[in-house]
């Protein structure tokens, strides 16, 4: 075990003695069930796509390095660099979306992916950490400077981003999205009947969402009547919890995963709840719960309104993220394709979601640190 002086003013000193290592600590765990998800779960994707035993868990470890050091680097930056990084990332990403419309891989009726170097990425997934830190920025500016436009500029940025969403189609990113903005707005300071009007606005669009997008209409409609249509994976996953029960049938044990073809990916949950069990589950779901709340009680008591509104909102979305994930595995709400946050695989999320963690560790810093004499 590696040790540092508290007189070591290097980067790796410097960073050992500010970086919150509750957190960091409490997010390596959670990498850590993410590896051993992928030697649970992605074998038998690979056999029933033909690929050799362990292609996937080969990948995922290949993604998991630049990964870690990802989250590493960025967990060294000063509040300007993390704005800096912010805008370049939020206009690479936004460039890349509007390219995956000409060069991008259509899956499932929506083209979210484009092939870059051989290498698949969903841009919005790392436009999405890009965008909280802007609109914090943005409204903190506004906060200093009445005559700087903050929350009309941190509004463009939204409406673009929701555009291209829209046109992927990615409704469960829009919302995600939009919810952490409107957050971020509240917490800047919103009034009542704002509030009140952006609900009203947000049921107005959950129905004409319904009404005029076929397939927002078919998973509500699957949800809310067991009759309409495929329950295919859901029943699966649900059968692989009821499978597990509270101690889990073993590692590599589970059968539900042969079934699911998403067993790697959006419905790891499920095996995770086969092959550990009742008590595994809820181990995660707390880790996840503790996350969010311990750094957002952290959040709320820096002074400085930047931090204070990119850490709420990088938590917020880390633990929606993960919320839509389990719930719609379990059943509880419409089923949504999207990974549970350093669990799932896939090489794009676990990137984009580093860089978010990064993020909220270098916000998290202790901004003064006094050395002691040696």
């Amino acid at each position: 075990m590696f040790s540092f002086s508290r007189t070591d003013n290097g980067i790796m000193g410097t960073w050992w003695w500010t970086v919150d290592r509750v957190m960091l600590f409490s997010f390596l765990i959670i990498v850590g069930i993410g590896v051993l998800m992928a030697v649970a779960a992605t074998p038998m994707v690979a056999h029933h796509l033909g690929v050799e035993r362990f292609f996937f868990l080969k990948k995922h470890l290949t993604y998991m390095a630049p990964a870690l050091l990802l989250m590493f680097f960025i967990s060294t930056f000063d509040n300007s660099s993390i704005k800096k990084l912010s805008l370049f990332l939020f206009f690479a990403s936004l460039l890349l979306m509007i390219l995956t419309f000409f060069m991008g891989t259509e899956i499932k009726g929506a083209r979210r992916w484009i092939s870059i170097f051989s290498l698949s990425l969903q841009p919005s997934e790392f436009m999405k950490p890009a965008l909280v830190v802007i609109t914090a920025w943005m409204f903190a500016e506004e906060r200093k400077n009445s005559e700087f436009r903050g929350r009309f500029i941190a509004a463009i940025f939204l409406l673009i981003s929701v555009f291209l969403l829209l046109l992927q189609p990615d409704i469960g990113m829009t919302v995600l999205i939009t919810g952490i903005w409107f957050a971020q707005w509240f917490l800047n300071g919103l009034s009542m009947i704002l509030v009140l009007t952006v609900i009203i606005l947000a049921v107005c669009g959950f129905i004409l969402a319904y009404l005029f997008l076929p397939h927002v209409t078919t998973r509500i409609d699957r949800f809310l009547d067991p009759s309409a249509g495929d329950h295919y994976q859901i029943n699966r996953s649900l059968e692989a919890f009821a499978n597990g029960g509270l101690f889990g049938v073993g590692p590599g044990e589970g059968v539900i995963k042969k079934h699911l073809p998403d067993a790697h990916a959006d419905f790891v949950f499920a095996v995770l709840g086969e092959e550990f069990g009742f008590f595994v589950c809820a181990f995660v779901v707390f880790l996840i719960g503790f996350i969010v709340i311990y750094g957002m009680i952290k959040a709320l008591k820096d002074n400085d309104l930047f931090n204070l509104l990119a850490s709420v909102g990088l938590l917020s979305q880390f633990g929606l993220q993960s919320f839509i994930n389990i719930a719609s595995t379990l059943h509880l709400i419409p089923t949504k394709g999207m990974t549970l946050p350093l669990i799932s695989y896939g090489g794009s999320s676990l990137l984009a979601i580093s860089i978010s963690v990064g993020m909220i560790l270098a916000l998290g810093k202790r901004k003064n640190i006094h050395y002691e004499k040696e």
